[in-house]
């Protein structure tokens, strides 16, 4: 399937911004499962300083601000073919060895709660076990848009009851590494039928199964990725993957506004 992308970005101040610096992670690459026909980023308010691929194997663009700018655009968008192989992404490859993905994080360190999840999945076939983490966290975490932060831990996302799919990914990554398998987060887009334009880009998770290599999950909808699902970056939680992070100096309040379209 060819999915058309385009995500939007606009930051606007209530006063000129003195010095702002801007970490985009909004380019996908080639994989197993799709392959990138073109992508651009433009900026408007700022110039990119720099490009390099992270520790992790993420395409990171480093953006500084127009000196004294009011307001920053991003545009990120292109086409993406993807391929169904019912989320087998395939063998672990790049810097990272594969223990580092059962190691904790901040926002992924587990509590009495995700411990309880996690000692409630009946033993078997790992496959059979991921997906049984994968519905019963549907199950426990309502999809409520709001109810947490960027910050949110995934243990306090649990125990409330609500999330997005931020922290359904990270719960899911923070319960599979209790259960000795290496799991990372992902950030990318999925097209949804019902609706063209979104808030916000989408989150899931990955796990790796000896003898099949990563294989994703996706909580929040209790389904696995398929060829609807366009993958951008991973990382250990949200932190390491998140689509825009930055620092600022200045005075006055800061304005977001985010703008995606996924279509067919």
């Amino acid at each position: 399937m060819q999915l058309k992308i385009s995500h939007v970005t606009d930051y606007t101040y209530a006063q000129p911004v003195r010095y702002a610096l801007q970490r985009l992670r909004l380019t996908p690459q080639n994989s197993p499962l799709q392959t990138v026909s073109s992508w651009n980023t433009e900026v408007d308010g700022g110039s990119v300083e720099a490009r390099y691929i992270d520790h992790y194997g993420n395409v990171v663009e480093l953006v500084s601000a127009s000196r004294d700018t009011e307001a920053i655009s991003v545009v990120a968008s292109g086409v993406v073919e993807t391929y169904d192989k019912i989320g087998v992404f395939g063998p672990h490859k790049g810097y990272m060895p594969l223990w580092l993905y059962q190691r904790e994080s901040p926002l992924t360190k587990p509590g009495k709660t995700i411990r309880e999840l996690a000692r409630g999945i009946e033993k078997g076939e790992p496959l059979d076990q991921l997906h049984s983490l994968k519905t019963a966290l549907h199950k426990a975490m309502s999809y409520v848009p709001g109810a947490t932060q960027t910050q949110t831990l995934a243990e306090d996302a649990l125990a409330s009851g609500q999330g997005v799919c931020q922290d359904h990914a990270q719960t899911f990554v923070a319960a599979a590494r209790l259960m000795s398998f290496p799991a990372r987060y992902v950030s990318g887009y999925l097209m949804m039928e019902e609706t063209v334009n979104q808030a916000a880009s989408h989150a899931w998770a990955e796990a790796h199964v000896d003898g099949l290599g990563w294989v994703g999950f996706d909580p929040a909808n209790d389904i696995s990725p398929d060829h609807r699902y366009v993958h951008i970056a991973y990382g250990l939680d949200y932190r390491d993957a998140a689509p825009i992070s930055g620092i600022r100096t200045g005075f006055g309040e800061e304005q977001l506004a985010v703008r995606i379209t996924v279509e067919q």
